[in-house]
């Protein structure tokens, strides 16, 4: 398998000059490449707020979507 061209600088810089690289890489804890799907109770969540939004976006501004005006 060929080597990556990352891989060839790598190992030039540790044979001519000494230095490692590959110490100065943070390490991280958990992977950063994985994802999860979200749950029932997530998916319905989203659901519920994005047609929630279509409500709240009146002119009143505690989110009723109706507005009654009472005159005497």
């Amino acid at each position: 398998m060929a080597k990556s061209a990352a891989k060839r600088k790598r190992e030039h810089l540790l044979r001519n000059l000494g230095k490692d690289v590959t110490i100065a890489r943070n390490e991280v804890d958990f992977s950063t490449h994985v994802r999860i799907t979200k749950s029932k109770k997530a998916k319905l969540q989203q659901q519920y707020t994005k047609y929630e939004k279509h409500f709240t976006k009146g002119i009143i501004p505690d989110g009723n979507a109706f507005y009654y005006v009472f005159t005497v």
